[in-house]
């Protein structure tokens, strides 16, 4: 199976954190799993214990179906400063379910909208765009990486495009979909392949987690889900896949349940204080390693810098940490390969085991280095930034709880 190289590395410690044996934790783990309803003697027919406020959640899944396949976050925010001007040319890098693009074509008259995506299904929903608002909406199939390829055949050349938008991470339809494999709330394959089936040869999640040695498995999981626990979640992966090959979404999840004792299940909480199950970091780390999510997003802001006129506007929206400090190095125009600079309060941190404060001390900083006005005082030889970092409104968490971890970072090119 290929393993692919981390050109864009989060923290230079993390592929080389786990160099000691992992020990075996034998009976121990296997009476946790009785007890998480799997076992790794027989096939995996139970699911996830509910969590403290299931009761919310099946009152939210009833709701379901009356909500669109994906909701947009900060549209309005994304509109403001992309300040689009009629017949411009404008770049959506993923279409997704299309929301912003939608936004973009009914509030602006004659725009040009050039919509890519890799993934198959927000392909078909493009062209379906495309036949609503004929000559205006340009859709493409490819990752990143293939975009210098494919755009030239649409017409759009270097410095050919006004404004240009990248929302990082998946759409709601993929984590909602349970045959896509990226919930670990529905039961499914353990596919996550966000372009579906059309590398046959690219493994899938399923094929990660059963193939990879344990240490090698630890430090995806260190790299991508930043997960402090990875050691004791790799050990009872291993432990489990040798009775029996895990292939379902909660086959893994009631696995790194079983690593853990009852009242760590729903211990953590995410940043609207709701119970947050144990291996969530677990499927974001083999989500981001199967998609090779962080190299196509370098590729992606290489394609915008590439496309974009000068006094062109470029928004990127992220969802976790990894995302947005890479956004942010590029923007900085920082050497991506290379350490990310730290100062000496994090230095000092890092020295005496408080790793976990490093996130929130990068974002303080990152406050106090913003003028009164929000202007940004860091410029790169490419871009130079709008405003700070701008975070989703209450009341939009509120209606979209998914938008509570999203982040707009906005420049302009040079």
């Amino acid at each position: 199976m290929p393993i692919y190289r981390f050109m864009v590395t989060p923290c230079k410690w993390t592929l080389g954190l786990c160099k000691d044996v992992i020990p075996d934790h034998g009976s121990r783990m296997f009476r946790r799993c009785r007890r998480k309803l799997w076992h790794p003697l027989r096939p995996y027919t139970g699911s996830v214990p509910s969590s403290p406020d299931s009761k919310l959640k099946n009152s939210e899944m009833s709701t379901q179906s009356e909500r669109p396949l994906h909701t947009p976050v900060m549209v309005n925010e994304v509109l403001q400063f992309l300040d689009i001007k009629p017949g411009q040319v404008v770049l959506d890098l993923t279409f997704g379910a299309g929301g912003h693009s939608k936004a973009i074509l009914q509030s602006i008259p004659d725009v040009m909208v050039v919509v890519a995506d890799r993934d198959p299904t927000a392909f078909q929903m493009a062209q379906r765009l495309a036949e609503e608002y004929p000559g205006q909406v340009k859709p493409v199939l490819g990752r990143f990486s293939e975009l210098n390829n494919l755009l030239p055949t649409l017409g759009v050349d270097p410095g050919g495009v006004d404004a240009a938008l990248l929302d990082a991470g998946c759409s709601s339809m993929q984590m909602d979909s349970a045959e896509r494999g990226f919930s670990l709330s529905k039961d499914g394959p353990l596919d996550m392949r966000m372009d579906r089936d059309r590398y046959p040869d690219m493994p899938c999640a399923a094929d990660v987690v059963n193939a990879l040695d344990q240490q090698a498995l630890a430090s995806v999981l260190a790299a991508y889900g930043e997960e402090r626990h990875t050691r004791k979640i790799a050990a009872a992966i291993a432990q489990a896949r040798s009775v029996y090959p895990i292939g379902r979404t909660l086959q893994l999840a009631s696995i790194v349940a079983g690593a853990f004792p009852d009242s760590a299940l729903y211990a953590r909480r995410d940043r609207l204080q709701r119970p947050s199950h144990v291996a969530t970091k677990t499927f974001q780390a083999l989500r981001i390693f199967v998609n090779n999510e962080l190299n196509e997003l370098h590729a992606g802001l290489h394609v915008a810098q590439t496309l974009l006129r000068p006094k062109g506007r470029l928004c990127v929206l992220t969802f976790h940490s990894l995302e947005d400090r890479l956004t942010k190095r590029f923007l900085r125009g920082e050497d991506l390969a290379a350490p990310p600079r730290r100062s000496i309060r994090q230095r000092a941190k890092a020295q005496h085991g408080l790793e976990r404060e490093e996130h929130k001390e990068e974002e303080e900083e990152e406050e106090e280095g913003e003028n009164e006005d929000g202007e940004r005082g860091r410029e790169s030889a490419h871009w130079v930034s709008l405003k700070k970092v701008i975070k989703p409104c209450e009341e939009e968490v509120q209606e979209n709880p998914r938008a509570r971890s999203a982040k707009l970072r906005t420049a302009v090119r040079r």
